[in-house]
C-alpha cells in the first residue's frame, strides 16, 4: 500500500508492516505445535530397591558367576575364554539352567549370576546386542520352562504364573563400572 503524498508532493515508499509481527507470530506458534521433537531413548531398566545393608560377598561362589567382559576392541571374553556375540545367548542359557549339572556352572538358575563389563572404548551397538543376547538368554528360559509347565508360552500364562517362573529364572544381570579405554584386554 502505498501511503499519502509527503511534503514534497512525492508517494511514500512505505509498507505497513503491523500486521507483520502477528503473521511471524502465528508461524512460530504453529510449527511449535506441529514439530515433533526426537527423544533419545536409552536402555530400560528396573534398578533394585536401594538397601543401607552392604551386601555379603562371601557367600558368591565362583561357578555361579558367569563373567562377560567386552574390551575397546569389542571382542568377548566369557568365563576367560574368547566367544562370539551369536554364541553367547546358547552359551548363558546352558550356564544358568545347567541341564548337566556340571561342576562349573551355575548350581541352580536362582543362583546363578551374569556379571557384564565393558570397556569405556566399546561401542554402544556391541553393548545393546551384547546386553539383548544375555536377556535373551532368560527370556527364552523363562519360556521355555512356561512350555514345559503350563503349554503356552511365557508372555501368555497369568500373572501369577509369570512370577512364579521369575522367582525360579531371576533375571540377574550385573553390570560393572566401565574400566578405561583400552585397560581391559
Amino acid at each position: 500500500m502505498l501511503k499519502k503524498k509527503g511534503s514534497k508532493g512525492r508517494l511514500s515508499n512505505e509498507i505497513n508492516a503491523g500486521s507483520m509481527a502477528d503473521i511471524a507470530f502465528l508461524l512460530l506458534i504453529f510449527f511449535l505445535v506441529t514439530t515433533q521433537i526426537a527423544e533419545d531413548k536409552g536402555v530400560l531398566t528396573t534398578l533394585p530397591p536401594w538397601s543401607e545393608d552392604e551386601p555379603d560377598i562371601t557367600q558368591l561362589k565362583e561357578r555361579n558367576v558367569y563373567s562377560v567382559l567386552v574390551n575397546a576392541n569389542n571382542e568377548l571374553l566369557v568365563r576367560g575364554e574368547p566367544m562370539k556375540t551369536r554364541d553367547l545367548r546358547e552359551n548363558a542359557k546352558e550356564f544358568i539352567a545347567n541341564p548337566e549339572q556340571r561342576p562349573d556352572y551355575a548350581e541352580r538358575p536362582d543362583k546363578g549370576i551374569i556379571s557384564l563389563k565393558n570397556d569405556r572404548g566399546t561401542k554402544y551397538a556391541t553393548y545393546l546386542e551384547v546386553l539383548n543376547e544375555l536377556k535373551g538368554a532368560y527370556n527364552e528360559l523363562r519360556n521355555e520352562e512356561s512350555l514345559r509347565k503350563h503349554g503356552k508360552e511365557f508372555e501368555f500364562i497369568e500373572k501369577a504364573l509369570q512370577k512364579e517362573i521369575r522367582k525360579k529364572i531371576p533375571l540377574v544381570i550385573s553390570e560393572a563400572e566401565p574400566t578405561a579405554f583400552g585397560e581391559e584386554g
